[in-house]
């Protein structure tokens, strides 16, 4: 049977994702005691994020005003960030909403994937880059661990990482280990461990711009 060109790209794509989703599941081995993304605690900032989005509905007419009260009642009430996550599931897309809890692994396969934002970074992440370039942006995110793994797999992609200040970032072969954020960190500081099997992939980290020194 004739096919239109190009009319397999969908079907690769949904095949390198599920595969990426089978390799994280056979990676996690033993039960992880460390708190779930819906379980960590919501700040002040996460609320009033939400709120604002609250707000954004009311005044375009999506939320009634009691509907309003009652979320916002809701909203200063909650105490983890899955309660706050409910909250606006019904207002925005999943990748508008304000606080992301989506853990799963991060695949790009003949195309560019981006997550950012408020999210929360699972302590190990699978990103796979096949003919693409998947970024993600950590500036705002939650670190569920203080050492994040990610386990790369680029084939002729890529991975792009922007990164806050005083968060380092390595990346592992087999090897050498190498740096790859340059401005000095504390020996405390939050690690990102970047793992990679890959073939004519690139990994790229983003920093923020170096203060100057007050003289």
């Amino acid at each position: 049977m004739n096919e239109r060109p190009g009319s397999w790209l969908p079907r690769l794509q949904e095949v390198g994702e599920r595969l990426a989703e089978e390799w994280t599941s056979a990676r996690r081995g033993a039960q992880d005691d460390s708190p779930k993304p819906h379980e960590l605690r919501a700040s002040d900032a996460d609320r009033e994020r939400v709120v604002q989005v609250l707000q954004d509905a009311h005044a375009d007419g999506r939320l009634m005003l009691d509907e309003l009260e009652e979320r916002l009642t809701t909203v200063y009430a909650a105490r983890t960030l899955g309660e706050l996550a409910q909250v606006t599931a019904d207002l925005l897309p999943p990748e508008e909403q304000p606080i992301n809890l989506d853990g799963r692994p991060v695949s790009a396969i003949f195309k560019k994937e981006h997550r950012g934002g408020r999210w929360v970074v699972p302590a190990e992440l699978s990103v796979t880059a096949m003919f693409g370039t998947t970024k993600l942006d950590l500036r705002d995110a939650i670190l569920q661990n203080r050492r994040i793994i990610i386990n790369a797999t680029l084939v002729l992609g890529g991975l792009e990482i922007h990164v806050p200040e005083g968060l380092e970032v390595i990346r592992v072969t087999k090897d050498k280990t190498v740096r790859l954020t340059k401005q000095p960190s504390e020996p405390d500081s939050p690690v990102v461990e970047v793992r990679t099997s890959n073939f004519l992939g690139e990994v790229k980290v983003k920093e923020p711009p170096r203060r100057k020194r007050r003289r």
